[in-house]
């Protein structure tokens, strides 16, 4: 009779006994892909959001699918996994996913070194890369900034425009896929076979899924404290853009400086990647000290969106920092030229960063699964990521 009640009590369609539900808390990029591979498989699925619309990391990025800097083996595959879905997006629901590719820009000698070490061994790793010369970056970008050695191409990466990718996935995935969205509902709490709002309201459900991105600790407290303590992290990062640029110019692939070579894994592959570290941690220490390093990317309205920074933890503070937007557009100088540089807009984002893995996952209860910490990557790897978790559930 309870549980008669209980399916009574949903709203917006009602549960079929024959057809298992899914409730997911969050409705950035995270919530959304287990949305969408649960649709796939069959379930019900009704996502939560407390806010309007969601506005966390999943909208406050640079709109790249980013392949190219996820290590070889599983994480590549699970970007590249990722890139397949946000193909299908934009064949079916007509959301921008645009094969720009990006290049990885070298001034100085160790950096090409690296991009060197990286395109020998890539191909084989499952990476499509090639090295350019100075003259072929700026065929394939007139805004990459003159001075440099040349650069390392690679053809898997996407821009999205994330503000209207998110708020698209989910008006697709109703449509499509007939997925609930309740927008401005918080989630009070979440137990097995059910969830339920701060309205009052009790939502059944077979599984739930909590895609929080950096709130820790509002559901389960206890399951963040643990994670916090093996290495789970927030991480803050400031962005800038540009108006959209004059004449339609468009600056063609992403882009990378030499200092993004400290901060992607993939990376890591290459022996003369110490040296680069240590120059930059001997010339510009405040560099390291507030995790700067700097890219572009370029949205359908011909802003060029631009950064960024990364400060952790106890070092992030509410406000954001005139030095990191300095240090910023100093570095900027050297990667990009651009015909209208004004900023127009200024913003930061706060993300979860679980070094251990791609993501961290818990089971704080029988099917109630927490999904967080894709480390700024969300983009890239939520789609993967959800596949796998979907695939490794039946």
């Amino acid at each position: 009779m309870v549980a008669e009640f209980l399916l009574s009590v949903i709203t917006g369609g009602g549960i079929m006994a024959d057809r298992r539900h899914l409730c997911i808390v969050g409705g950035g990029i995270m919530g959304l892909a287990h949305a969408w591979l649960a649709a796939e498989n069959g379930w019900r699925a009704t996502v939560f959001e407390r806010g309007r619309i969601a506005e966390g990391a999943s909208i406050r990025n640079f709109g790249m699918v980013w392949p190219v800097g996820q290590p070889p083996g599983q994480p590549l595959a699970t970007a590249l996994a990722s890139r397949r879905r946000w193909l299908t997006l934009a064949a079916e629901a007509g959301i921008r996913a645009d094969p720009v590719g990006s290049i990885h820009i070298a001034r100085q000698e160790d950096e090409w070194a690296v991009l060197r070490e990286f395109a020998e061994q890539g191909l084989e790793l499952g990476y499509e890369v090639g090295l350019l010369s100075a003259d072929e970056v700026h065929a394939r970008s007139p805004a990459a900034a003159r001075g440099l050695i040349g650069g390392l191409w690679s053809g898997t990466e996407l821009a999205v425009d994330p503000p209207a990718a998110v708020a698209g996935v989910a008006r697709w995935l109703a449509v499509a896929h007939g997925v609930e969205f309740h927008f401005g509902t918080a989630v009070s709490a979440v137990e097995t076979g059910c969830v339920r709002t701060a309205d009052g309201r009790v939502w059944p459900c077979n599984r739930a899924v909590i895609c929080g991105g950096a709130d820790f600790e509002t559901l389960f407290p206890q399951v963040f404290a643990a994670a916090t303590a093996a290495g789970l992290t927030r991480c803050k990062l400031q962005m800038l853009s540009t108006g959209p640029q004059p004449a339609g110019f468009r600056i063609g692939p992403h882009l990378a400086g030499g200092l993004t070579l400290r901060h992607y894994r993939a990376f890591e592959i290459c022996p003369s990647l110490e040296a680069v570290r240590l120059r930059v941690a001997a010339e510009a220490p405040e560099l390291d000290r507030f995790g700067i390093h700097v890219m572009a990317s370029q949205d359908a309205s011909g802003r060029v969106i631009l950064g960024d920074s990364h400060e952790y933890d106890a070092g992030i503070a509410p406000f954001d920092s005139a030095e990191i937007e300095r240090l910023i557009l100093r570095e900027l100088e050297y990667l990009i030229a651009l015909p209208e540089p004004t900023i127009d807009r200024r913003w930061h984002g706060v993300y979860a960063k679980y070094p251990a893995a791609l993501q961290f996952a818990a089971e704080p209860l029988p099917e109630v699964w927490v999904r967080t910490g894709p480390g700024g990557a969300g983009m890239t790897l939520a789609f993967g990521l959800a596949e796998q978790d979907w695939c490794g559930a039946f």
